[in-house]
């Protein structure tokens, strides 16, 4: 199970928010490219990279930090936020990102995913964030009655890389992911999972790992830069 750093960008710096309220960040570091670094450097295998004005704007409002990043890091990334359209997927993606999320568009504009997904194989993630096991599209600020597990179904026979499952109430909350919601979304697809929203520790990715269905990874973000979980602990242990 791969462990994935999070980076969530807001004006330009690392920021962590509390179940996905813009007006709950805290900033972690100023400088998002020398943070990837101290990630490389504890030797994680990728990076995840969220650009939280873009989610709510609609368009990539982020891409400077995003871009100094990926000239710094010689790991892979995954990009989401604010990609609604393909030659925003594809600028991306010319620009060295290894994989782009889509959140709002898997919802409003299917097609668009599927698309994506046959013109780059393995570089196209479906982002499904759910709050009480319905999607939130638009930076998380707009509820939809579309079911998660409803969707992630939707996208079977679609050829996407990865879907990206956050729990939006567990999201920097630091009280454990939705363990069960994430195994039953993985059983019901054939496609990768990765987990999200609340990993605080060991013990949470070791419950993850062990949730009897294999998750593809788990993103960590704001346990990492509180110090709860050392990197590269939960990277020796998940390698083991």
């Amino acid at each position: 199970m791969i462990l994935y750093p999070a980076i969530d960008l807001k004006d330009g710096k690392a920021v962590r928010l509390l179940r996905g309220d813009m007006g709950a960040a805290t900033v972690f570091n100023d400088d998002p490219a020398a943070q990837a670094m101290e990630f490389v450097a504890a030797g994680c295998d990728w990076l995840h990279l969220v650009d939280l004005n873009g989610a709510f704007a609609g368009v990539p409002v982020n891409a400077a930090p995003v871009e100094a990043i990926l000239s710094a890091c010689k790991v892979p990334a995954q990009l989401g936020g604010g990609i609604r359209d393909m030659a925003t997927i594809e600028g991306w993606l010319a620009k060295g990102l290894a994989r782009v999320i889509l959140g709002t568009v898997a919802v409003e504009n299917p097609a668009l995913v599927r698309e994506a997904a046959r013109a780059f194989p393995g570089q196209v993630a479906v982002g499904i964030d759910a709050r009480g096991g319905r999607v939130a599209t638009k930076g998380w600020a707009t509820e939809t009655d579309v079911e998660a597990t409803d969707l992630a179904k939707s996208f079977e026979d679609a050829g996407v890389a990865a879907i990206i499952y956050t729990d939006i109430n567990r999201d920097g909350a630091m009280q454990g992911p939705n363990i069960e919601a994430t195994a039953a979304l993985a059983r019901a697809v054939s496609i990768p999972v990765i987990a999200s929203g609340g990993v605080s520790s060991l013990e949470d990715l070791i419950a993850l790992r062990d949730c009897g269905v294999a998750l593809d990874g788990a993103i960590s973000g704001r346990a990492l830069y509180d110090g709860a979980l050392d990197l590269g602990a939960a990277l020796a242990a998940l390698r083991g």
